[in-house]
């Protein structure tokens, strides 16, 4: 039922996100996946999977670390049109291939990518834990996950100042420049419900990554976690 929800908002929201992803984040958005894609330039991945890429910015960006190959996935396929046309205007064809897709049903082979990245989108899984399995299942032994995601800021007064922004202002702007009722009110309770921090690197680890870090940004409003997948599979041994 979720999935089915995600597509129609963001297949009605497709036209105008990202001018009202720039506009309400005052373009700090570019900044922080440019960090993102800096945190990957060690790793030197060669194949590169976005998942829930949404009109393609994440997949674009990564194409400063030289990659082979980019493919985006994204269940909204009108999102998705916006994206090709981005690439297309870019000239990047070659490198860069969107597909619909599900990112708890990846459907790619185990092993096949070297990098797997996502960012704002992980809290639109119906489950989260199945889709960061997936980007496991998915990677190269030492491919390297980046996902970047709003969180939650504990600074003061910052905190109080942000949350008055993001439940009143934000909703109200949202709701004026996409004539969408109710897809900005979506984010915030996405974000407020989303398990960020130490939460979230829990969830990393019991996928099978290791060696997982955080890294808050522009006061905790998003937080950068990298993971290397060092095993294959994982193995439930309560079952086996």
């Amino acid at each position: 039922m979720q999935k089915q929800y995600v597509r129609s908002l963001f297949d009605s929201i497709a036209y105008r996100y990202d001018v009202l992803n720039h506009l309400l984040s005052g373009g700090i958005d570019l900044y922080w996946r440019r960090v993102a894609v800096e945190a990957l330039r060690n790793s030197q991945p060669k194949k590169i999977l976005d998942v829930a890429t949404g009109t393609a910015d994440f997949a674009i960006a990564s194409l400063r670390l030289k990659p082979q190959e980019v493919i985006g996935v994204d269940i909204s396929e009108r999102m998705l049109t916006v994206g090709r046309k981005k690439i297309q205007e870019r000239r990047v064809e070659p490198l860069v291939r969107l597909e619909t897709g599900d990112a708890e049903h990846l459907q790619f082979a185990d092993g096949t990518f070297d990098a797997a990245i996502v960012a704002f989108g992980v809290r639109n899984f119906e489950h989260v834990d199945q889709g960061i399995s997936e980007m496991h299942r998915v990677l190269k032994r030492g491919g390297t996950i980046a996902v970047l995601e709003f969180s939650k800021p504990r600074i003061f007064p910052f905190k109080q100042v942000y949350f008055f922004y993001f439940l009143n202002v934000l909703p109200l702007i949202g709701k004026i420049v996409s004539k969408d009722t109710t897809a900005y009110r979506y984010l915030p309770e996405t974000v407020l419900k989303f398990p960020d921090g130490e939460e979230f690197v829990s969830i990393l680890r019991s996928a099978g990554f290791a060696d997982v870090t955080f890294q808050p940004l522009t006061f905790g409003i998003a937080t950068l976690y990298i993971g290397t997948k060092k095993y294959g599979a994982i193995i439930n041994l309560e079952k086996s």
